[in-house]
C-alpha cells in the first residue's frame, strides 16, 4: 500500500456528487481506466490495492461502520463476474452511442456509472464487508484476467507458522495460508506487513515463484 492511498477515497465522492453538476469531472474515470490497463499487463489487481479511489473510500470510511461480515463465496465466482463485465460494456457502449459525442453528455454518462457502482458499493460495504464489491467489480475482473499471473503473492511454507493474521487482515477475505496463487490479490501487502516471519513476499510472475 502507497503512502497515498489512505487519501484517495474522496476523490470518487467528487466524482460521484459534484460531478452531477460539473459533468466534465466525469472524465476522471478515462484516467482510472488508462491506468489500470497500463498497470494490469504487469502487476495483475495492483490498482485496486493502491490507486483506486473507491477501495480506498471502502476501506478507510466505510470501513469504520462495516459490519464486516464473511464475503459470500459465490461473488467471487467467474460465472458471475464476468457476465457482469460483458453486460457493463454492452450497457456502457450504448450509453456512449447515445450521447453522440457530445462532450458533457459523455462525462455526464461517467459520472452516473461511478455514482451507481459507488452506491452499490457502499451498501454491500456497510452490510457485509467494505470490499466486497471489488469482489466482482467489472474492472477488477478485468485485471484479474489481463494479469492473471503478474506480480503473485508468495507464501515460504517453511518459515509460516499458521498464525493467520495475514487472513484476517486481507481485505479481500482470501484464503493466503493454504493458497499457492489468486489473482484476486489486490498487492496491498497489508499481510506482508503483518507477517511476524517474513513468509510471504510478491514475485514478479508466477514462474519466479
Amino acid at each position: 500500500m502507497l503512502k497515498i492511498t489512505p487519501y484517495m477515497g474522496p476523490l470518487v465522492i467528487i466524482v460521484s456528487i459534484a460531478g452531477l453538476w460539473f459533468p466534465l469531472l466525469g472524465y476522471f474515470m478515462l484516467l482510472v481506466f488508462a491506468a489500470i490497463f497500463l498497470i494490469a499487463p504487469f502487476r495483475g489487481r495492483w490498482f485496486c490495492g493502491n490507486l483506486c479511489p473507491r477501495g480506498s473510500f471502502m476501506d478507510f470510511w466505510v470501513g469504520k461502520v462495516s459490519e464486516k461480515r464473511k464475503i459470500p463465496k459465490i461473488l467471487k465466482s467467474y460465472f458471475i463476474r464476468v457476465p457482469l463485465l460483458m453486460l457493463m460494456m454492452v450497457f456502457m457502449g450504448y450509453r456512449l452511442m447515445n450521447t453522440h459525442g457530445i462532450v458533457n453528455q459523455i462525462g455526464m454518462v461517467l459520472v452516473i456509472m461511478c455514482l451507481t457502482t459507488s452506491s452499490i458499493a457502499v451498501i454491500l460495504g456497510v452490510t457485509i464487508a467494505p470490499r466486497t464489491w471489488c469482489t466482482f467489480c467489472p474492472m477488477g475482473t478485468l485485471q484479474s484476467i489481463v494479469g492473471v499471473n503478474k506480480y503473485p503473492l508468495v507464501m515460504d511454507q517453511e518459515k509460516c507458522i499458521k498464525c493467520h493474521k495475514c487472513e484476517k487482515i486481507c481485505p479481500m477475505h482470501l484464503n493466503i495460508v493454504d493458497m499457492t496463487h489468486n489473482p484476486d490479490c489486490i498487492k496491498c501487502g497489508r499481510c506482508i506487513d503483518i507477517c511476524p516471519k517474513d513468509a510471504l513476499s510478491f514475485k514478479k510472475s508466477v514462474k519466479d515463484a
